[in-house]
């Protein structure tokens, strides 16, 4: 007996643990392929706008969020953008931070942050460069610092150590 959920009025088989013979399974490869062509981009990962996630996010690719982000977000040689349906509550350190939607947090880019006029950031930001659109919605201190130094973010556990050391 096989159950089926519906999406989008469309009717799918649920998942069954063992294997209906019939239809061919889908190997890793496939289904990266499936992830990869489904992506804006294919070295950017995306957090939906149907998703909410909490905790720490770590890697080392872009990043589009459109969903819900609670936490840390330290992707410090790469790209994070926060699309129009973005709600990100985290703390961002990355290489550059493209804002469309809502940000709360402190934000940390070795590069440039960039605050869309349809975007929101309350919190400080420490970046090499920043633009703010016309529109866009601000609250917060600015700390311009050349492009090759480090992030604040980052450098703050190496402070609390020498300081218990």
């Amino acid at each position: 007996m096989s159950a089926t959920w519906k999406t989008n009025e469309q009717e799918m088989p649920a998942f069954n643990p063992t294997h209906d013979s019939s239809r061919p399974l889908l190997g890793v490869a496939a289904i990266e392929q499936v992830v990869r062509s489904s992506a804006p981009n294919s070295d950017q990962a995306t957090i939906g706008k149907g998703l909410v996630l909490s905790g720490e996010i770590t890697g080392t690719e872009s990043l589009f969020i459109d969903g819900k982000v609670e936490g840390s977000i330290n992707l410090p040689g790469n790209r994070v953008t926060v699309g129009r349906n973005g709600k990100v509550n985290a703390n961002i350190d990355a290489r550059e931070i493209v804002v469309m939607g809502n940000v709360r947090g402190n934000v940390s880019a070795s590069d440039r942050v960039d605050i869309r006029a349809e975007g929101a950031l309350t919190g400080d930001v420490a970046a090499a460069r920043i633009s703010i659109e016309d529109g866009a919605y601000f609250k917060g201190g600015i700390d311009i610092r050349k492009s090759g130094a480090k992030s604040a973010i980052s450098a703050i556990p190496e402070m609390t150590r020498t300081a218990s050391a």
